[in-house]
């Protein structure tokens, strides 16, 4: 897909990207975040002081359509072999492709980061985002029921592992 192209994010991209994740916070259970970001607390969660892990920009046909995380798993060494990712797209833009893309991409990406394994947690009640890992390799590894509450709702999580190295 030539249309798609990926930048590392910056300041200037910080509101379109607020957009983006506010509008899953308020509509739907792909984030369990329960109330609207400040840029400040936005800027929390994609920008990263350790150089290894990082968030880009996806734009298709030269507009922002979402954002790919690449982030710590956890702050142990013992994990240092293993990153977690995260994609948003806006609603228009899903089912063309950009997400199988935007995996292949964040992977590579990992790899020369002497990434092993890539982990997504995912609300179970998310289908899109589950059949989108599944579709690229990914297999189910955890499952964990009624870990969270979010519109009045108690929601499992699943974690989907693939082993990129």
């Amino acid at each position: 897909m030539n249309n798609i192209t990926f930048c590392e994010i910056k300041d200037e991209h910080l509101t379109e990207v607020l957009e983006i994740y506010t509008y899953y916070v308020l509509n739907t259970n792909a984030t369990f975040h329960a109330h609207a970001l400040s840029l400040d607390e936005m800027r929390e969660l994609v920008m990263f002081d350790n150089l290894r892990y990082k968030t880009y920009i996806i734009s298709y046909i030269g507009a922002i359509c979402g954002y790919v995380i690449l982030t710590q798993y956890k702050k142990r060494e013992a994990y240092d072999g293993t990153a977690e990712v995260t994609i948003y797209l806006k609603p228009d833009f899903i089912g063309k492709g950009i997400g199988s893309h935007t995996v292949k991409f964040i992977e590579d990406i990992a790899k020369k980061q002497d990434i092993h394994v890539l982990i997504a947690t995912i609300c179970g009640e998310n289908s899109k985002s589950t059949n989108l890992f599944e579709r690229n390799g990914y297999k189910k590894c955890a499952h964990y029921k009624e870990v969270g509450r979010k519109f009045g709702q108690l929601l499992d999580v699943v974690a989907y592992q693939k082993k990129i190295s």
